[in-house]
């Protein structure tokens, strides 16, 4: 035996929010908390209304862990949406549906609109009118753009009387506050999500060894491969990109591009592993997107919860196909255009979302005047060409996103098209060796079939307890040497 000395002061301000590390899946306080929440989770399996209550809770805290006091927002769209809803079911009126459903639109995109828009649009109404417009200091809270579209998806679904509203309150605060996806996504439909709620507690041997897989293949995507060439390169090219010659500018473009795929998808496969070991099923999210042949495909393989959010709430409310050839191509400019300003109160995410939907809409017109139809897939070299254009393309409109000043966009594409200098490759590679090392094997991985993943991933899923726990010591390990400084000062043990 051994006296444990724990250092309480230390340790509340490790459970307390701080607006300078807030908490995600790959810090290692929350890796500390999961394995407590397991515990108590995996004792409450019997007990329903408990255990999603626990669960409830654990999910505010997660959410304080990551914004601090503003909470409360999560709260207020819980209530308000829930009793819309319920108002909503019981009225026939189709005015008064339209007025309730308009309602929960004005209380969603409102508070969307004025923690995340409110500089941006005084901004421009300031030019507008020769004045100048003072920026206010407006905090914005983490994930508000994906429980509000989350939440809204509940609403519009119970107007269109696809679904009908849940009973208790308590399940949609559960089903709106999940915290797996609280922050980063995946969207998840109320109608995939609210059938599991109160089924029984189960999990499989196939569903715990895909989650272990998930959350190492997601944390070796986010923490290893995109925070390092992140750090380590890719900054430091788009920060300066006129002091970097054409070919360092173009790896730092392909870099970015794979960056931002492993940050975003690495999110998701942990936040998707996280559901299954809990018992809960989310859809795939990413599908090795940069394997597109067209730019239409692209958006059926990336961030697939939010492309399919836009089409089915946003495109088709807009008339979808459904009025014409122009009007479709205008529905798609106008869906990207506004999925391109969820993304950000910024220029450069307009010009990136305007891009695509132009690109979209072009796609469409070719598949016009070739006569392909609608899912017909390419092949052989037509199809490796087609990847390569979708890439590059991808690559361009990525510059936009990144560079909040479009100005660097232009320096940086500069500096490609006019001061190439492809001759310093080699000392670029000597220099970088490690991120470009990573940068083969994250693209390497992303191209490579699908069948490769689902043997590793059948391999995980057949090993012993002992084999899936071993990974978890490993992953464990793996995340609390990067993150040490978060969990080695409040407690110690002496020998």
């Amino acid at each position: 035996m051994f006296p444990i000395d724990i250092d309480f002061s230390r340790l509340k301000e490790v459970l307390i929010y701080d607006p300078q590390a807030p908490m995600i899946f790959s810090s290692g306080i929350f890796l500390w908390l999961f394995a407590a929440f397991m515990v108590v989770y995996v004792l409450l399996q019997h007990k329903y209304t408990a255990r999603i209550l626990f669960v409830t809770l654990f999910s505010y805290y997660f959410y304080y862990k990551s914004s601090g006091t503003y909470f409360f927002l999560l709260a207020i769209v819980t209530v308000c949406d829930f009793l819309l809803a319920q108002l909503m079911y019981r009225t026939e009126g189709y005015w008064k549906r339209k007025g309730l459903v308009t309602l929960s639109l004005g209380v969603n995109l409102g508070l969307l609109a004025y923690f995340k828009y409110t500089n941006f649009l005084g901004g421009i109404i300031a030019s507008l009118m020769g004045g100048e417009f003072t920026a206010l200091d407006i905090f914005l809270p983490v994930g508000i753009s994906f429980f509000t579209f989350q939440s809204l998806s509940y609403t519009i679904d119970v107007y269109r009387k696809e679904i009908q509203p849940l009973t208790s309150l308590l399940d949609y605060a559960f089903y709106v506050s999940f915290f797996p996806q609280l922050v980063a996504g995946p969207i998840v439909r109320a109608r995939d999500f609210i059938p599991q709620i109160r089924k029984p507690l189960f999990v499989s041997q196939e569903m715990f060894g895909r989650g272990i897989f998930l959350i190492l293949s997601g944390l070796f995507k986010k923490a290893i491969i995109s925070d390092y060439i992140s750090i380590n390169f890719v900054e430091r090219i788009f920060d300066n990109p006129t002091l970097y010659s054409g070919v360092e500018n173009l790896m730092g473009v392909y870099g970015y591009a794979l960056q931002i795929y492993c940050d975003f998808s690495g999110y998701s496969d942990m936040a998707i592993g996280i559901a299954l070991l809990l018992g809960f099923h989310f859809n795939l999210n990413f599908n090795s997107p940069y394997k597109s042949a067209s730019i239409t495909e692209f958006w059926r393989r990336w961030h697939i919860s939010l492309s399919s959010w836009l089409k089915d709430y946003l495109y088709i409310s807009l008339g979808g196909n459904r009025k014409g050839k122009i009007r479709q191509y205008l529905n798609l400019i106008i869906t990207m255009f506004l999925g391109g300003l969820w993304h950000g109160a910024s220029w450069n995410f307009v010009l990136w979302g305007t891009f695509h939907g132009v690109a979209l809409a072009m796609h469409k017109i070719w598949m016009t005047i070739t006569g392909r139809r609608k899912g017909e897939q390419s092949h052989g070299w037509r199809r490796v060409f087609g990847i390569i254009i979708t890439f590059h393309f991808v690559c361009f409109c990525w510059i936009f996103f990144r560079n909040a000043d479009f100005q660097n966009s232009v320096d940086m594409l500069g500096q490609i098209f006019t001061t190439f200098r492809p001759q310093l490759f080699p000392q670029l590679l000597e220099g970088y060796w490690k991120v470009f090392a990573l940068m083969l094997l994250g693209f390497l991985l992303h191209f490579a079939p699908d069948s490769w993943e689902n043997a590793v991933c059948r391999g995980v899923i057949r090993l012993p307890f002992v084999g899936k726990a071993v990974l978890m010591v490993a992953l464990i390990y793996l995340v609390i040497q990067m993150k040490s400084s978060e969990i080695q000062p409040f407690i110690y043990f002496q020998f």
